[in-house]
């Protein structure tokens, strides 16, 4: 007898619903897709990382390279500033040239003309020390120091200095040239202007059609002395001139000692007046009329001119305009924090 037993291992058939299985395709595209978005992300911010290193490190290299030229040209300049004076050795005709205004920073200033004299004096080679001036004048005070500096000079080194003077010498450039053993001009050069001047403006007229008062406060009763905004008084203007006539006094001083009995003096000499090259030599205020290769061939008899003029290297203009931003940045920050609110 057998019994039949109902066949639990086959469960029974079972029908799929077709909204399950499309929602469970859906499902498993949309997983799909996010896991693709991600990847694609995570690519491009490991792209976009890799481009910002790139861009890093090539503005790096460039840097260090800009940087390294600039050492470069920075030494190189150094070393043939350097080399200037210390290469020369045959016979020649030194030069500094005395050109623009004289003032303290300009290239005629008395730093730069007295260290370019001592470097051209000082080189055994150099035969004589030729300045060639072109210049309408400036601060007496650089002159002073530059004609005292010749003064020494000449004594130390017991070598000739001369003036030749292309388009003017004037005032300030005068007072230089009037120490030299001698000068020399084109007939057509400006020379003379022995004077002495102060300009400014006065705005106080102006000032009160415009109805604009000065509040002026100062301790010490001069102390707004030459104020443009400010009436000058009759005090004010009589210390101002003598000033003016005191330093006037030490000029003429300095052109007689200098030129001694060469110079024709006239009423007109002193007072301010400039002539010709060719007048200058009549009334003695120059010597001769020549050129710098003249001088050069005919008087100093060495025909090769070597230039010693200064002029500020890389590194020292570098130097001076980052003192300059430098000295701006601390007065903005010094304003900007003494403002009161």
């Amino acid at each position: 007898m057998s019994s039949e037993n109902p066949d639990t291992s086959n469960p029974p058939n079972q029908t799929l619903d077709p909204q399950a299985a499309i929602g469970a395709t859906a499902q498993a595209a949309v997983q799909s897709a996010g896991a693709n978005w991600e990847r694609q992300i995570l690519s491009d911010l490991v792209q976009a990382n890799l481009k910002e290193q790139q861009a890093a490190r090539r503005w790096k290299m460039g840097l260090r390279l800009g940087w390294l030229l600039l050492w470069v040209i920075v030494l190189w300049q150094v070393f043939a500033h350097n080399q200037t004076s210390s290469s020369i050795s045959k016979p020649h005709t030194a030069l500094v040239n005395i050109k623009g205004e004289i003032a303290d920073g300009a290239d005629a200033s008395a730093e730069n003309v007295v260290a370019s004299m001592r470097a051209a004096l000082e080189d055994s080679g150099s035969q004589a020390l030729v300045l060639l001036i072109n210049s309408p004048g400036g601060s007496p005070v650089q002159a002073g120091i530059i004609n005292d500096e010749i003064v020494r000079l000449k004594a130390l080194h017991r070598k000739p200095i001369y003036a030749v003077v292309e388009e003017s010498c004037a005032s300030a450039a005068y007072y230089i040239a009037a120490a030299t053993d001698k000068i020399y001009v084109d007939k057509a050069s400006i020379v003379g202007s022995i004077g002495v001047l102060m300009d400014g403006f006065g705005f106080t007229g102006l000032m009160d059609k415009l109805g604009v008062e000065r509040r002026l406060m100062t301790a010490g009763e001069n102390k707004g002395f030459l104020d443009p905004f400010s009436p000058q008084t009759e005090a004010q203007r009589k210390h101002a001139q003598f000033m003016l006539n005191h330093i006037h006094s030490q000029f003429i001083a300095v052109v007689k000692k200098g030129r001694g009995d060469r110079l024709k003096e006239t009423p007109e000499m002193f007072s301010g007046l400039f002539w010709t090259g060719q007048q200058a030599v009549e009334l003695g205020l120059a010597d001769e009329l020549a050129s710098l290769d003249q001088v050069a061939r005919d008087v100093v008899k060495a025909e090769e001119v070597v230039d010693y003029s200064r002029h500020d290297n890389v590194a020292e203009r570098l130097a001076k305009r980052f003192g300059a931003a430098m000295g701006e940045g601390a007065w903005k920050a010094m304003r900007s924090s003494a403002v009161i609110r």
